[in-house]
């Protein structure tokens, strides 16, 4: 849970025993990448991503591996549902209503928007940040972004309605070749 008045909580239990949970951003974002990986079996899946979470093998049957990355991701890594956006299975916010449906945003494909932006925006260099920054700290970060960071002019060029109206044919033509050079690839 993501709160100013108490610590982030990066450690969970699993039968009594304490375990810590590596929750910085580029973690995080390599356990979304492994999870959309069609190539990896389930199983090999849930017992990887257990092992880049917590740092060690659990001696479970896969169900209940199953059960406590459940525990994991909805107890830390997704928890905050009223300050942190709803994620796919990339690690990318859910759409919200109004947006026809589509992600304004790729964290992977608008990765070096993003860096440009943390750099320009807070002057923090997201790649000497990998295994320190919190994910929840980086998703904090990434929604305060100001208008004018590349990644922000970025995802107000997708999400851009095209104006109507006499006199607008050029205007809307602007807009959609801005849009075709900034399109998300399915």
């Amino acid at each position: 849970m993501f709160t100013l008045f108490y610590p982030l909580e990066t450690k969970i239990e699993i039968d009594g025993t304490i375990y810590q949970v590596d929750m910085s951003f580029d973690n995080i974002l390599r356990y979304y990448d492994l999870l959309n990986d069609d190539d990896i079996h389930d199983v090999l899946q849930v017992e990887a991503a257990l092992r880049m979470l917590i740092g060690c093998e659990l001696k479970y049957d896969i169900q209940t591996k199953w059960s406590i990355l459940q525990k994991i991701h909805y107890g830390l890594i997704a928890s905050e549902k009223s300050t942190q956006p709803a994620v796919d299975i990339q690690g990318n916010p859910m759409p919200i209503a109004g947006n026809e449906g589509k992600q304004p945003y790729s964290i992977k494909q608008d990765a070096a928007f993003i860096y440009a932006s943390f750099m320009q925006d807070y002057g923090i260099d997201l790649i000497e940040e990998q295994g320190k920054l919190d994910w929840r700290k980086f998703l904090a970060l990434l929604d305060g972004l100001k208008g004018d960071t590349r990644f922000k002019e970025v995802v107000n060029i997708r999400t851009m309605e095209l104006p109507t109206g006499k006199g607008s044919a050029k205007q809307r033509e602007q807009i959609n070749k801005a849009k075709k050079v900034y399109q998300l690839k399915e």
